[in-house]
């Protein structure tokens, strides 16, 4: 087949993905997403917004005057591949400007906990990761990790996962996605209990992303765009890309740490795919 031919036959094959997705939000009217409600400490701080702008102001005045008399330290490289804890707690959480369904009142953005099992661990489940540039094949791993598998299907079928960033891609390492706000701070309204296997990293694995206090985050997830042993002890597989590895090698390199103006690439959408073996 000519590429014209393979490259109409994608597009068409897109198109009709759209259109499952379209059919299947107007069959389903989810309850509208109320605010991101968040624990400990920023927990406290969204509660207590006006006492923290106000003081923020104060000190910000009296800082002033000193700044004057301050030369900008110098900064130090971190070496982002010893550390993933992908969700910060350092400030507050901010809407996400470049997620494109953020303001769809169809797609439902926060839960009160996490979904129950449906999947079935010995049934073969894909997941057709469509990305502006083309479409990423994903191979799941459901009798190795029904936990989060079953979470990241259900999700996705949700349309959770549509128009939102990939907020961190840090070349050679890993490219993130999965959070509402674009910011590294977003959830879904909770966590997941920790799950474990002895699947190793490599290149395209598929993980779910921790907290910095160690737990793991409700949508956040990551793929490795690199040799990654040191996630072997920290990090649990439970997929990997078997088709379009190269699409997210080209995502555009973005931190939200230090490149908050940045623009992150976006996911158009997730299908998922269930046969039998």
């Amino acid at each position: 087949m000519s590429s014209s031919r393979q490259q109409q036959s994608r597009d068409q094959q897109r198109r009709q993905r759209r259109r499952r997705r379209q059919r299947a939000r107007q069959n389903v009217e989810p309850p509208s997403a109320g605010q991101v409600e968040f624990t400990g400490p920023m927990g406290f701080m969204q509660r207590n917004t006006t006492p923290f702008f106000v003081g923020g102001i104060a000190v910000l005045v009296l800082s002033l005057g000193s700044i004057i008399f301050t030369s900008q330290l110098g900064s130090t490289d971190t070496d982002l591949t010893e550390n993933i804890d992908v969700v910060s707690e350092k400030e507050e959480p901010k809407p996400s400007q470049d997620s494109e369904a953020s303001d769809d009142a169809d797609i439902v953005r926060v839960y009160d906990a996490p979904p129950e099992m449906t999947i079935n661990e010995y049934l073969k489940y894909e997941a057709i990761l469509e990305l502006p540039n083309g479409d990423v094949q994903i191979e799941l791993f459901p009798l190795e990790a029904p936990l989060y598998v079953n979470n990241f299907v259900s999700l996705a079928r949700d349309q959770f996962f549509d128009g939102l960033t990939f907020h961190r891609v840090i070349p050679g390492f890993v490219a993130q996605t999965g959070d509402p706000t674009a910011g590294g701070f977003g959830s879904p309204g909770y966590n997941l209990d920790v799950e474990t296997n002895s699947i190793l990293f490599d290149v395209g694995s598929l993980s779910m992303a921790r907290d910095a206090r160690g737990g793991v985050s409700g949508s956040q997830f990551f793929i490795t765009l690199g040799h990654t042993p040191h996630l072997d002890e920290g990090f649990t597989v439970f997929g990997r890309v078997v088709d379009g590895l190269e699409l997210l090698h080209d995502l555009t390199p973005r931190d939200p740490a230090a490149d908050d103006a940045i623009t992150g690439d976006t996911i158009i959408g997730i299908e998922i795919i269930e046969s039998r073996y």
